[in-house]
């Protein structure tokens, strides 16, 4: 069942998790206030086991680890009586089976999709095939992007054709038996991300938006500061008590952790500012000075967490440009 109830909030809507790797988390060399977080990769799981994480709320771990997965995506099981799947999780038949078996004969009527990306959604169609469960979820869109050409964001591990059987807009309650779920559309780190909050509980299911374990990845075109922001905020006018996110274990502190994360943010938005203002003239110069230590394999993702950044100092009159932007395109600051 999907009740539609008119939201009284404006969701931006303008024209992969941003993992800055322990070790590399080094500070700009200018007098600007840190804003330094502390991560929990503390998580207790056994691949393919069962857990509950609240009250008719159960969580299996993908085995699927990495670094931008951490150690694997989660999958929930909601309900008592029929169940609603949150993120069926890759393309992987011993994680489908685990999602079966944890189920225990009940059916799983429902699959709700976080966002898009392949580590969340390549196991629905064989979830759907043993279940016959509906799919729900906002639909693919893009953000706009300022850089030339295409933006190496990611985008082969996007799944671009998903189609839900039911659309889910701002403020739609998902419901079963048991159980309700609120959709909040959250984009920012994605186009089409929600999170859902199980009413009556005090929990929210963040996906990729809020995650404890590292910060998220912001990667345009498929990541866009302004409404990561945006969508932060957002979350500050929920009252969940735990979040329970796409990959790593609960947070238990959501409130402080979304107030941490927008600090960071703005702290590092202000570090980019500074160094375009102090003379560095590029999205990758940029990046060597804020990063100075960072592997070759993340520098990618790194300029693209600088360069959604730099965007949105763009929109808001803060650099400039002369030519398209790409990683080597000349910024300097407004007077």
């Amino acid at each position: 069942m999907l009740e539609r109830v008119r939201s009284q909030r404006t969701i931006a809507r303008p024209s992969i998790a941003e993992t800055e790797p322990a070790g590399n988390r080094s500070l700009l060399a200018f007098p600007i206030m840190s804003a330094k977080l502390t991560f929990n990769t503390d998580m207790t799981f056994s691949y393919g086991e069962p857990a509950p994480m609240a009250p008719g709320v159960q969580r299996i771990v993908a085995n699927n680890p990495g670094p931008f997965t951490f150690k694997g995506t989660n999958t929930y099981l909601v309900g008592t009586e029929t169940l609603a799947v949150i993120d069926p999780g890759p393309d992987d038949p011993a994680h489908r089976d685990a999602i079966l078996a944890a189920a225990k004969g009940r059916p799983i009527t429902h699959v709700l999709i976080t966002h898009t990306h392949r580590d969340h959604v390549d196991g629905l169609a064989a979830l759907q095939e043993a279940t016959g469960a509906r799919s729900y979820g906002y639909g693919r869109r893009q953000f706009a992007t300022q850089m030339k050409g295409t933006s190496p964001s990611g985008t082969e591990f996007i799944d671009q054709d998903f189609a839900p059987d039911v659309v889910v807009q701002d403020g739609d309650v998902i419901s079963g038996p048991d159980w309700a779920l609120l959709g909040l559309y959250t984009p920012g780190h994605a186009p089409d991300h929600l999170c859902f909050e199980l009413r009556d509980q005090g929990v929210i299911f963040s996906g990729d938006h809020v995650m404890g374990w590292n910060t998220t990845v912001i990667a345009p075109p498929e990541g866009h500061m302004a409404s990561y922001l945006a969508s932060l905020e957002r979350l500050l006018e929920r009252q969940g008590e735990i979040y329970l996110p796409g990959h790593g274990g609960q947070i238990e502190t959501p409130q402080r952790a979304v107030k941490a994360y927008l600090l960071h943010r703005q702290w590092r938005e202000q570090a980019v500012l500074r160094a375009v203002r102090g003379g560095v003239g590029s999205i990758r110069d940029i990046v060597r000075l804020i990063y100075p230590d960072l592997s070759d394999k993340l520098i990618t993702a790194a300029s693209l967490s600088v360069q959604a950044h730099v965007e949105h100092l763009m929109d808001k009159g803060e650099i400039e440009k002369q030519t398209p932007l790409d990683f080597d395109t000349p910024l300097s600051a407004r007077a």
